[in-house]
């Protein structure tokens, strides 16, 4: 079987277990400013089911943020081919409108023939902040990784970075990191790429897989975060200490999957918002939280941010992949949300915020 990341997801859904029960903090509870329990129960935006759409089959991975008055959303449309990028846009965080597909796939690049994922752009990071995107040297900035091969997120990806005047319009880099220039825990490819700005460093955190392992480490791979740091954008060093959030033991909500991490600034804390994937079936993808004194070490929260819903809602299955702003005295946790089992899931984008409905 060609292991990709769908196809292993799948794999471990396939029976059922008990969740452990989430921690509870006691008097002084420091995990309060980071909590978004009220869940909006409908999907934002999901696939458009029109033939030809690169978003056609379903959307995920919502990268939120603020520009020009205005709150965008670059999210990954699938066609059944491979990712490309699109961007929203909404005057309430809740409402959004499609406006254009600003990452196309381009046939005749080695990087992007089938794949591109502009799945990170460079915002004030700072939780109560206002989201909005910096410029540098007068552009946007964003990252992007890509998959070699069709399908979904199939191969060992790659990750550059891309700069626009108007937010449409993408020039990309080269990769600025590559698999096989790394350590063992990321030969099997990069994930999605997170920018942060900080003491005039800039941080791009991103999770990794391993190769394929042996059916007797029970197949599949472990995907963990790591970081890499540059002062020009052009010279990038990877941190001696990678991984820097590693996954859990047997059983924990993050034992396969420490993955896909959103990190902010809250006062002197960083927080790494992330999503765990079990290693006990049937498998679930949830929201966590690490939480450190530096942009390098984390430790990780006993506790779930948002659950995998009831059956029969929009996050029955999986609910992963965060991005998260503060508006109007709410902090909004965006994630993907998605239902019922493949080949026949709904995959889209959800919301959950600090305040009720």
């Amino acid at each position: 079987m060609k292991w990709t990341r769908r196809a292993f997801l799948k794999s471990a859904t396939a029976s059922s277990c008990a969740l452990a029960a989430p921690s509870l903090f006691a008097a002084h509870d420091p995990i309060a400013p980071y909590r978004t329990p009220y869940k909006y129960p409908h999907l934002l935006l999901r696939g458009t089911g029109q033939a030809g759409d690169f978003d056609s089959k379903s959307v995920d991975d919502p990268i939120v943020f603020r520009a020009n008055g205005t709150f965008y959303m670059l999210y990954i449309g699938f066609d059944g081919t491979g990712y490309q990028t699109g961007l929203a846009r909404s005057a309430d965080l809740l409402h959004w409108e499609r406006v254009a597909l600003v990452g196309p796939r381009n046939p005749a690049s080695q990087w992007t023939k089938f794949n591109l994922a502009i799945s990170s752009i460079l915002r004030d990071k700072s939780l109560h902040g206002s989201g909005e995107a910096i410029k540098h040297d007068g552009h946007y900035l964003a990252a992007w990784n890509a998959y070699p091969n069709a399908g979904y997120e199939a191969g060992a990806a790659v990750i550059g970075l891309a700069t626009s005047d108007d937010l449409l319009h993408w020039q990309l880099t080269d990769p600025i990191l590559k698999p096989q220039d790394g350590a063992p825990w990321e030969h099997g490819g990069l994930y999605r790429p997170d920018l942060l700005l900080h003491d005039k460093n800039y941080f791009l955190y991103y999770n990794a897989k391993t190769d394929t392992l042996p059916k007797s480490e029970g197949g599949g791979w472990h995907e963990q975060t790591g970081v890499a740091t540059s002062r020009d954008l052009t010279h990038w060093t990877r941190y001696p200490g990678n991984p820097i959030l590693r996954n859990g033991p047997h059983g924990s909500n993050d034992a396969r999957f420490a993955s896909n991490p959103f990190v902010m600034t809250y006062g002197h804390q960083f927080a790494m918002f992330y999503f765990g994937f079990t290693d006990t079936r049937p498998g679930r993808a949830r929201e966590l939280l690490a939480l450190g004194n530096d942009p390098y070490h984390f430790t990780k929260v006993p506790e779930v941010l948002i659950d995998v819903g009831p059956a029969g809602s929009i996050d029955e299955t999986f609910a992963h992949k965060p991005s998260l702003i503060y508006h109007d005295g709410a902090l909004y946790h965006f994630y993907c949300a998605v239902s019922g089992k493949w080949p026949n899931e709904i995959r889209g984008i959800a919301v959950a915020r600090s305040t009720p409905w």
